[in-house]
């Protein structure tokens, strides 16, 4: 039987799976891996940072529905995508992730770049394996595709010494099969059921698991068929259009007022793949909630089922609640929108003016956020139409997230420009990307919102701490910067310029960076 070493083996089970895009950084103990690339029909993104790596992989998976593969070498690389898969791990987002590592014989012998990777990435992921044989790759590699696609959702990390990426096997391993047993325990069906038909004031709560689950037409066919209002989690805004007659917006911390009148007033919620998170919980009453999730670790509801989203969908279609056209009449007397005053006229500008005009000349561009006071605008004022539209990190919130996040979001969507806004801070974070972009050429618009501080910081250490400290930022000129990538760049200061550099820069179907100066003094309001 002809042999083949495990790195090719492993390229060659990605292809079959179809994947196109594999983001990463090379060094010494994944060059076998790299080396099987070479000849492959899967493009390698050179990211300049392996954290924009994990976070280019992890945009890519947000918006094309499917796994995100980085990929990295031992010791130091591989440390660098810690930030990016702990995003992705917070967030439930499918990401394979490859790290080479020393030989297998210098394991634990504190050799140059040994560390004990899995015990890094073990809290961060579903699982952390140190393959130790070649065989066992294989299988696992299979396996984790298989999760990633049908099962519980989130990075699965694969560490591999570099002996064993050369190790030979038998081809004939590629044609095996694997199996994946999801948990499905539908014991609590009827009581769900029961409560549904009961229900005079029945809510949907969608979280980002309908979109993992592939169940967004499930969704929208049960909420109109039964005329059942929707609100949603940060991450799963737009599953719904936020126009539609039926949705509420989003629920919890910075929610709508209808959403959380909605869910404190509710006599039922139908939580669909969301956890329940502490600012969800903010927009919910003593009511009782029917979870559906696959992760048995986040339910917490009053009824609760372990199982695949679109399946309980699909089974709970036919059962109605009562009417709810009185309860649907009481909801339209709560606004769906929020009242932020965005007419300001003058300079300097203020960063909710600026964010209203991004978002009115982005049209139907996807929009990719980062971390920072500007996050919060951009989540008051926008109205997300589709999914995804909105593509920011919600349960751990990185500086930096943005911009490598915009590649592969770029890549995953071609028929889609993007428009990224994010602050000085963080963009200073991850701004060697801006070579990655221009390398490639994606029709990217960066709005760098320059407040020339750590404008969030600066608000909360007024407020609480007595003082700012530390929050004041020396700039470089962001123009001159961008130039320096190759990348056309402007800076506006005035109200009336931004939505005309905004499409003037989306009609280069270019990279481009808009740097917009905006008051330093502006406060976001805080939360209700």
């Amino acid at each position: 039987m002809a042999k083949i070493r495990l790195a090719d083996a492993l390229v060659k089970i990605l292809e079959k799976e179809g994947t196109k895009f594999v983001f990463g950084h090379p060094g010494e103990q994944i060059l076998p891996f790299y080396q099987a690339l070479q000849n492959s029909s899967i493009k390698h993104i050179l990211t300049r940072h392996e954290q924009g790596a994990a976070h280019a992989a992890d945009g890519y998976a947000r918006s094309s529905f499917q796994p995100g593969v980085c990929v990295a070498s031992a010791g130091p690389g591989a440390l660098n995508l810690v930030m990016g898969v702990a995003t992705a791990y917070k967030d439930s987002i499918p990401l394979l992730v490859i790290t080479g590592d020393v030989s297998s014989q210098l394991k634990g012998e504190n050799v140059f770049q040994d560390v004990d990777i899995n015990a890094v990435f073990e809290p961060i992921t579903l699982q952390s394996h140190l393959v130790k044989e070649p065989q066992e790759g294989i299988q696992l590699l299979k396996m984790t595709i298989l999760t990633l696609k049908t099962g519980k959702t989130g990075p699965i990390h694969l560490n591999i010494p570099r002996d064993v990426l050369q190790m030979e096997v038998d081809q004939s391993l590629l044609d095996e099969t694997v199996e994946l047993n999801l948990p499905n325990d539908w014991s609590n069906l009827k009581p769900a059921e029961k409560l549904v038909e009961n229900s005079k004031k029945p809510l949907i709560l969608a979280g980002a698991g309908v979109l993992w689950a592939h169940a967004v037409d499930d969704l929208h066919v049960l909420a109109e068929k039964h005329r059942i209002p929707v609100a949603t989690t940060y991450p799963a805004r737009g599953v719904l259009s936020e126009d539609h007659p039926l949705s509420l917006g989003l629920l919890g911390q910075r929610g709508t007022k209808a959403a959380n009148f909605a869910g404190k007033n509710s006599d039922l919620v139908l939580a669909m793949g969301c956890r329940l998170s502490e600012r969800t919980l903010k927009g919910l009453g003593d009511v009782p909630i029917i979870q559906v999730n696959l992760d048995e670790k986040v339910l917490k509801g009053s009824v609760n089922i372990q199982a695949d989203v679109k399946k309980f969908l699909e089974k709970i279609r036919k059962t109605p609640p009562k009417n709810t056209d009185k309860w649907l009449e009481q909801l339209s007397k709560h606004p769906k929108t929020h009242k932020i005053r965005t007419n300001f006229k003058k300079t300097p500008l203020k960063p909710q003016r600026a964010i209203k005009e991004i978002l009115e000349g982005k049209d139907d561009s996807i929009l990719v956020n980062d971390a920072g006071s500007h996050t919060t605008w951009v989540n008051l004022l926008i109205k997300a139409l589709e999914s995804p539209s909105l593509i920011f990190s919600g349960g751990l919130g990185p500086m930096g997230y943005g911009v490598p996040a915009s590649v592969g979001v770029s890549l995953a969507r071609p028929d889609k420009k993007v428009v990224v806004v994010v602050g000085d801070g963080g963009f200073q974070m991850t701004l060697q990307e801006l070579a990655t972009i221009t390398e490639l050429d994606l029709p990217i618009v960066i709005c760098l919102i320059n407040n020339r501080s750590l404008g969030i910081i600066r608000q909360w250490q007024e407020l609480y701490y007595g003082a700012p400290f530390q929050v004041e930022l020396d700039n470089p000129d962001f123009v001159k910067l961008a130039n320096a990538y190759h990348m056309q760049a402007k800076r506006v200061d005035s109200p009336d310029d931004i939505l005309s550099a905004v499409k003037d820069a989306l009609k280069l179907n270019k990279p481009v960076l808009i740097e917009v100066i905006v008051d330093e003094n502006e406060d976001i309001p805080l939360p209700e």
